[in-house]
């Protein structure tokens, strides 16, 4: 069982240079912590992401740490060159020294693709290409390919990862059929929704999963992400909820807003409780946060989970104290449960 973080870096009040320094201190908290990887997201024109440039950021973080794995969740393919992407893959890996992971998509916001040009009608077959073309480059010394949206020929590959052939994979997915491509290809995932969902798509995984690789005992990661909060008693874990989640909220419908349009999946409400009641969201002393995710592991069939220890407004200190509370109580516990399980 391994434990991770997700960080939407949404705008929380702060000067940004303030709130980059306070996300980089928690960093090395999470480092010092044991916590396996750190996962950014990647998101334009909106308040949601204070980081739309994951590699600046995370190159930053290279330097801060020691252990985490760093890991953008995801790279949103169709906005990016994807040879320039796969040299920055290159550059980051060796910067972390073999620490580096990344994820593949193609994007969620239609209006952010949008406001950097691409076509969201284009952007899957734009995400098919680009993926195939950073395989190609991991995989040679020269890259051709000729495609609808881009072209090579006979361009050398100057640089490689430090991981070979290449760093972990990630795909983030909402259903048990999408969860056959990245079983095949051994890829890491994360998964959302409610925990009967969860199960559907981890069952679905390790089916396919051990039908494609059956002399392998090693796991990929299966993980769910959830929103955590973790303080000396339940009251005081929901109430910090409730006052940060009101600014998370504005944050994450800001431009769908401005649109006049909603989120197809992702779809919050707008009050903490209300996400609470959904188990999207887990918030208590540490042996309340411990029976509550213990559930959600056993019953998602998870062996990887996400928190995000950091939304909205929450302050520094806050933070700070939940995270070493989850990281010295609840992580330990949670542990000794799957192990107990399998």
């Amino acid at each position: 069982m391994k434990f991770g973080i997700f960080d939407q870096n949404d705008r929380g009040g702060l000067p940004l240079a303030q709130q980059y320094e306070e996300r980089m201190q928690l960093a090395e908290l999470y480092d010092r912590s044991g916590f396996h990887c750190y996962h950014i997201s990647e998101h334009h024109s909106t308040p949601l992401s204070t980081t739309p440039a994951q590699s600046v950021f995370l190159a930053a973080l290279s330097q801060r740490t020691r252990h985490l794995r760093l890991c953008p969740l995801v790279y949103l393919l169709p906005i990016h060159h994807p040879m320039r992407l796969a040299e920055e893959i290159c550059m980051l890996d060796h910067l972390s020294k073999g620490r580096f992971d990344f994820g593949v998509g193609r994007g969620a916001s239609p209006h952010e693709l949008e406001a950097l040009g691409v076509d969201p009608a284009q952007a899957a077959k734009m995400y098919a290409e680009a993926f195939e073309i950073l395989k190609r480059y991991f995989a040679a010394d020269v890259l051709d390919y000729a495609g609808t949206y881009w072209q090579f020929n006979d361009v050398p590959v100057v640089l490689k990862p430090l991981q070979q052939p290449h760093p972990p994979i990630w795909y983030a997915l909402a259903s048990a059929e999408s969860a056959v491509w990245p079983a095949l290809n051994g890829v890491n995932v994360v998964c959302g929704g409610p925990v009967e969902r969860v199960r559907s798509i981890t069952d679905r995984y390790r089916q396919e999963w051990s039908k494609a690789h059956p002399s392998e005992t090693a796991e990929p990661l299966m993980g769910v992400n959830r929103y955590i909060i973790v303080a000396e008693t339940d009251d005081e874990a929901v109430q910090l909820g409730r006052n940060a989640w009101p600014v998370f909220y504005e944050n994450f419908y800001k431009l769908w807003r401005k649109h006049g349009t909603q989120p197809v999946n992702a779809k919050l409400p707008p009050d903490f409780d209300a996400v609470l009641a959904m188990g999207h969201a887990v918030a208590g002393s540490p042996e309340t946060v411990t029976r509550l995710l213990a559930s959600q592991v056993g019953e998602g069939g998870l062996n990887y989970l996400i928190g995000s220890f950091m939304f909205g407004n929450l302050a520094h200190q806050d933070a700070v104290s939940s995270i070493e509370r989850f990281a010295g109580q609840v992580m330990p516990a949670l542990k000794d449960f799957h192990r107990a399980m399998a």
